[in-house]
């Protein structure tokens, strides 16, 4: 019994079974500046996978006028009807109002050595132009790196949280824009959930103080759409937690894994590119 209990909160924890596909498959043109990293950040897909399916180096230079194509579909979990939902296992925070899923945006969090907490939250308080006033800790970490050690930092260009702040009843944490956009869709932070500048301004007047949310943290997630194609969007264990992938999307699947084929999920699962894959056995597919 007690092993079933503790597989049992394994699942729930790690993995996620959805029924709505956030993003899609488009055309990008590169504009002045542009590189891959920076293109994953703000679309929220992996430099790599771009550069694999693109077939061009992860560190192309790209010049203005080029054509890429992206994939950036994304498992919306389940969970949540109203309020803000953040999975750390995908980098992603999903918005929902009035029990319908409204909006996916990529997000940057904390490093495996400082990660961004799970649980659940309220938001407290809205600011535009916030000073950051710099924790204790991270002052300790400037001051071991040898960098300067500050204080306080005014608003501006040089501030780290951006233009706008969105603090969490989770004392210390908020989602805050960045000066370092290129950071999204990454674990560099010290546990805020940094957003794409013109994201969070798109955001911010869609969030009220009171507002609910949830932290999970599920690298794993399964999708049954409504005409019966089964997806599987598969991300590293960025923070260990530990995860028998295979086991568990065979948990997820269900009644479902008659239908699913699973020589091709595994190597969906294998990859971990975070993109959502069409598993369906063939011959199975509407």
């Amino acid at each position: 019994m007690r092993l079933t209990v503790l597989l049992l909160l394994t699942i729930l924890c790690c993995s996620a079974f959805g029924q709505e596909i956030s993003g899609g498959d488009f055309e990008y043109i590169v504009v002045s500046g542009d590189y891959l990293i920076k293109i994953g950040a703000k679309f929220g897909v992996s430099a790599k996978v771009i550069a694999r399916e693109n077939h061009i180096d992860y560190d192309a230079l790209l010049f203005p006028g080029k054509r890429l194509e992206l994939d950036n579909r994304h498992i919306v979990p389940d969970g949540m009807k109203d309020g803000i939902l953040i999975n750390l296992g995908q980098a992603m925070l999903f918005y929902f109002r009035e029990g319908k899923f409204i909006h996916a945006y990529p997000v940057g969090l904390g490093k495996p050595s400082w990660p961004t907490p799970e649980g659940n939250f309220r938001i407290v308080e809205l600011v535009e132009n916030k000073a950051w006033i710099v924790p204790v800790s991270i002052q300790e970490e400037m001051r071991r790196e040898g960098k300067a050690v500050l204080k306080k930092v005014p608003p501006g260009p040089d501030n780290p949280l951006g233009k706008f702040w969105m603090g969490l009843s989770i004392a210390g944490y908020g989602i805050h824009g960045t000066i370092a956009p290129a950071s999204v869709y990454h674990y560099q932070s010290h546990g805020c959930i940094r957003m794409q500048p013109d994201d969070i301004a798109g955001f911010f007047p869609e969030v009220r103080k009171g507002m609910e949310g949830k932290i999970v943290y599920r690298p794993l997630l399964l999708a049954v759409e409504g005409n019966g194609r089964i997806y599987i969007e598969s991300h590293p264990d960025i923070y260990r937690k530990g995860i028998d992938y295979m086991k568990t999307a065979r948990e997820l699947a269900g009644t479902a894994g008659s239908r699913v084929d699973w020589k091709l999920a595994e190597k969906v699962i294998e990859s971990q590119d975070g993109v959502a894959r069409d598993v369906t056995l063939e011959g199975e597919k509407p």
